[in-house]
């Protein structure tokens, strides 16, 4: 083996000594008030910083590298996974402020299986053999791994956050869950509407539905989940009433989506849903001021968003007419779905509707990180502060602005490394890929355009 190969494959070990390292690391199911409250230090704080660094920018940078087949992927990773280990290691050896046992430090733990099987895989993708047989399956499982490293990364630093200020414990675990679940819904929601619309549209043509087929099932299924879990108990507050509400309207308009989005038709159901949504947040009453004006500009947000995402919709939409589908497909194909009437470039967008599809995204990633940010815990913590709710509302909508321009970096650097890079096309079209010798790459054709020849997996 190489010297390169040897490096890699001594990983895995390092890692589980780290692994070890960490489990037998104390947690405290108690703390004295002198440890709850004693200062920062610098090794927390570069902790804190590093991972940030590494789950937010670096690890999300080296898969879209990988999507792209770019040959600083690997190097990318390992240098992520090198940090990673660094970072454990100063989680578990700072002074200073100690802190109670909880989802954070579980999740470290949990986080070595991903990181772990990643490494191997990674190491025995580059070993190619079994070419016919266990290879195809081990690029799947590489992808399916790598591509969960934003959500597991999120999840973890959401974590941290909490662990860090020491909320969701108690009666409070409740409205967390409703909070961060939702909002980072939202988040999530409007992460993916920019990836199809700055570079899915070939992906939704091959698909035969529209955008609005998938949102709408997502929200009836969503929708039946929050009408059965929102009330506990035998009594009925406002607020258990306005939430299960909320659910039955989501099911209840989802079932409507998913009817009128049929045929590949576009619908303005779901996002009526959410302007729905947002009025009922944007009037739902709070204990404190701070919050009541927090939860109405949340509303207002939301409402936004979806009054953005009707105009998009219904005037400023990409042509999503399936690629070379018969009529007689019944549900694939429909002569009714919705395109430009203006001047259009080479997907069917108007200049003017290429700067407004960034609109109803952003919006959404606003509003879910305002949702996030109104837990009773968080706004007590800025009410005694002195914070008005101006200033909070400020820092959420720039916290909005970090979060989407990494999207839409992201985004870009998709579209412009690897073997994107020689498409003349692929800052102004969606990245269209053709037919590839192996299935475990799925090919997603380009109707308007000729591009060259792309394959998703891993580097050679």
């Amino acid at each position: 083996m190489s010297p390169k190969g040897a490096a890699m494959g001594s990983l895995p070990v390092v890692l589980l000594a780290l692994a070890s390292s960490v489990l037998a690391h104390a947690h405290h199911d108690e703390l004295t008030e002198e440890q709850a409250n004693a200062p920062v230090d610098s090794i927390l704080w570069i902790h804190i910083m590093l991972q940030a660094l590494v789950w937010g920018v670096l690890f999300p940078t080296g898969m879209v590298l990988g999507l792209s087949r770019s040959r600083w992927h690997v190097p990318l990773q390992s240098t992520g996974f090198a940090l990673t280990a660094g970072g454990y290691i100063l989680g578990h050896s700072h002074g200073g402020r100690q802190f109670l046992a909880g989802a954070h430090g579980k999740m470290a733990n949990i986080l070595f299986i991903p990181i772990g099987l990643q490494l191997l895989l990674g190491i025995y993708l580059k070993l190619h053999i079994h070419e016919k047989t266990i290879r195809p399956w081990a690029v799947r499982a590489h992808g399916v791994v790598g591509k969960a490293y934003p959500i597991l990364g999120w999840t973890q630093m959401l974590f941290g956050a909490i662990a860090f200020r020491g909320y969701c414990r108690g009666d409070n675990l409740g409205q967390c869950l409703a909070h961060y679940i939702m909002g980072s819904g939202f988040i999530a929601y409007g992460i993916i509407m920019a990836i199809l619309l700055l570079v899915g549209e070939a992906w939704v043509r091959r698909s035969g539905r529209s955008p609005e087929w998938w949102d709408s099932w997502v929200i009836l299924l969503w929708g039946i989940v929050n009408t059965f879990t929102e009330h506990r108990g035998s009594g009925w507050s406002v607020k258990d009433m306005q939430h299960t509400i909320l659910g039955v309207l989501w099911w209840a308009g989802g079932a409507l989506g998913i009817f009128l989005s049929r045929n590949n038709q576009r619908s303005v159901v779901p996002s009526l849903i959410i302007i729905l949504t947002g009025w009922a947040m944007s009037d739902h009453a709070q204990a404190l001021m701070i919050s009541t004006k927090v939860h109405a500009v949340f509303g207002y947000t939301l409402m936004s968003a979806g009054l953005a995402r009707i105009i998009e919709v219904s005037f400023i939409v990409p042509k999503f007419t399936p690629l070379d589908t018969p009529a007689s497909d019944g549900d694939s194909h429909s002569e009714h779905t919705l395109a430009d009437a203006g001047k259009e470039d080479g997907t069917g967008i108007t200049s003017t509707g290429r700067a407004f599809r960034h609109l109803p995204p952003f919006l959404l990633v606003s509003a879910g990180l305002l949702f996030m940010s109104a837990t009773d815990e968080e706004l007590d913590f800025a009410n005694d502060e002195g914070m008005d709710h101006v200033t909070y509302v400020l820092i959420m909508f720039s916290l909005s602005f970090i979060v989407y321009t990494l999207t839409v970096s992201l985004i870009s650097l998709y579209t412009t490394s690897g073997r994107n890079a020689g498409s003349s096309d692929a800052t102004q079209n969606a990245i269209e890929l053709e037919e590839t010798r192996s299935k475990w790459y799925a090919p997603v054709p380009n109707a308007d355009v000729e591009a060259e020849t792309h394959v998703l997996g891993e580097d050679d």
